[in-house]
C-alpha cells in the first residue's frame, strides 16, 4: 500500500509508555492519508522492544526497528526517516509528553504552503520542572542569538517535515535540536504551531540540564558554520 505519512518515534526504556502512545497516534491519524508508524527502539534494556512487537497485531500500521545499542535520539530519528516510505515525516518524543492529537494541526500547515519545509510545535504550557524550563529558556535564547532561526522552543519533539528535506541535511549526532536552523539553511520556510504538553506518567527522562550544556557549545558553532557555508536551495535544469 502506498504511504503518504510516516510517524517516527525514537524510544529508549519506555516500556510503560509505548502502548498508550502507539494507540493515541493511530487514533490521531485515523482520518488522515495512508500512513505508517515507526518506533525505533534505541538499545532499550527494559521490555520496550517486546511491548512494541506485541502491538503489531493490534496496530497494522506499526513498524518496529531496533538499534542493538543506544545511539541517541538523533540517530533514532535518522534510522526512522531512512526506513520511512512516506514523503511527509512526523516526529514526536516517546515519553508521552507530546500529544498526538496535535499532529493534524501541523499537517494542515505543512500542506497549505509549498515553500514550508518544516512545521514545529511550540509547547504553550510546559509540564516540566522549573529548572528544566529555565534551562530551556536560556538555551533557546543563546541558540537564537547565534543562529537567528526565530525558534522559541527548539526542544519540542513534535515536528512535521518533508522527507527529502531531512535527507538533504548534513547529518551529525544531536541534529534533532537544529532542524529549524538547518531547514532555513536549505532555503525552506518554517512555521510554528502552539501544541499541548503533558506530564510524564512513567519512566525517567534520558537528559539532564548539564548533559545538554556539555554538547551545545560545539554544536552551536558547528551549525553556525554550516549555515554560513551554504547558498540555499536552488533548482537544477537538465539541458
Amino acid at each position: 500500500m502506498s504511504v503518504a505519512l510516516s510517524v517516527v518515534v525514537p524510544v529508549k526504556d519506555e516500556a510503560a509508555n509505548v502502548g498508550p502512545l502507539v494507540r493515541e497516534i493511530a487514533a490521531a491519524l485515523a482520518g488522515e492519508a495512508p500512513h505508517e508508524i515507526l518506533f525505533i527502539d534505541d538499545g532499550s534494556s527494559d521490555g520496550t522492544a517486546g511491548a512494541l512487537a506485541a502491538l503489531k497485531a493490534e496496530i497494522p500500521a506499526l513498524r518496529v526497528l531496533r538499534h542493538p545499542r543506544n545511539l541517541g535520539q538523533s540517530r533514532g530519528i535518522r534510522s526512522g526517516v531512512m526506513a520511512a516510505r512516506g514523503g511527509i515525516i512526523i516526529t514526536l518524543d516517546g515519553d508521552g509528553q507530546n500529544d498526538p492529537a496535535d499532529i493534524p494541526k501541523l499537517l494542515r500547515v505543512l500542506e497549505a504552503e509549498a515553500e514550508v519545509g518544516l512545521v514545529s510545535g511550540v509547547r504553550t504550557k510546559r509540564k516540566d520542572t522549573a529548572s528544566r524550563r529555565l534551562a530551556s529558556k536560556l538555551g533557546n535564547g543563546l541558540r537564537n542569538w547565534i543562529l537567528q532561526d526565530g525558534a522559541a522552543d527548539t526542544g519540542c519533539g513534535l515536528k512535521a517535515f518533508r522527507r527529502d528535506l531531512f535527507q538533504a541535511m548534513p547529518y551529525f549526532d544531536h541534529i534533532h535540536r537544529y532542524l529549524i536552523a538547518l531547514t532555513l539553511r536549505e532555503g525552506w520556510q518554517v512555521r510554528f504551531v502552539p501544541v499541548n504538553h503533558r506530564p510524564r506518567t512513567a519512566g525517567q527522562s534520558k537528559y539532564t540540564n548539564f548533559g545538554r550544556l556539555l554538547v551545545s557549545g560545539a554544536d552551536l558553532l558547528g551549525v553556525r558554520w554550516l549555515m554560513r557555508r551554504h547558498r540555499g536551495r536552488a533548482g537544477v535544469e537538465e539541458l
